[in-house]
């Protein structure tokens, strides 16, 4: 590779690194050329799955300021998934490819500036993806709104409900008891 091709391979990978909201590292020993077209047909638009050279992704990870996340993982073939939306849906897709493929082996990786190891990446696939979660804190504001607006409305209830018991006990109090004694006027001479 000629060292303007490489200079420009390591531009691109520092633009993917600084322009992802996060990038999985993965070894793809044994997996054929048709294999790695399904995982990225499988990742569709959310990422891109890039096979790399170890020593010109260790110079755009230091470029990108991730190189300690990065150093210790870049052994072996690797290839590089750079997320480019919903970082659970890429980890889904590629823990997912991995059951089905165990060629691909998933070694770590940087989400959101935050290192994280195979095993953060698989739980992070464990979760919800990005619109289910949203959906249920949209859900939840929903219920407490609705249980607040119905708190609200039941307190001129139960003030009205309440003045209504207090008139019918003064009444009641009233028709009981003797009427009350007449007030003596003093009488005019």
């Amino acid at each position: 590779m000629a060292k303007a091709e490489k200079a420009a391979a390591v531009a691109e990978l520092t633009d993917e690194f600084n322009n992802s909201s996060g990038a999985v590292l993965t070894e793809y020993r044994g997996l054929t050329v048709a294999q790695l077209g399904e995982l990225r047909r499988n990742l569709g638009d959310n990422a891109r799955f890039a096979v790399v050279k170890n020593t010109l992704t260790k110079i755009a990870a230091s470029e990108a300021g991730v190189d300690e996340q990065f150093r210790q993982l870049l052994e072996g073939p690797s290839a590089i998934a750079f997320v480019k939306g919903d970082v659970v849906e890429a980890a889904k897709g590629l823990r997912d490819f991995a059951k089905a493929n165990p060629l691909l082996v998933i070694k770590g990786g940087v989400v959101d500036g935050k290192s994280m190891d195979a095993t953060e990446i698989t739980k992070l696939a464990d979760l919800e993806s990005r619109e289910v979660l949203l959906a249920k804190l949209a859900g939840a504001m929903k219920a407490s709104m609705g249980n607040a607006a119905a708190t609200f409305n039941a307190l001129p209830t139960q003030l009205a409900l309440l003045a209504d018991a207090l008139r019918t006990k003064r009444e009641e109090a009233g028709e009981t008891s003797e009427a009350p004694a007449e007030e003596t006027q003093p009488a005019e001479g």
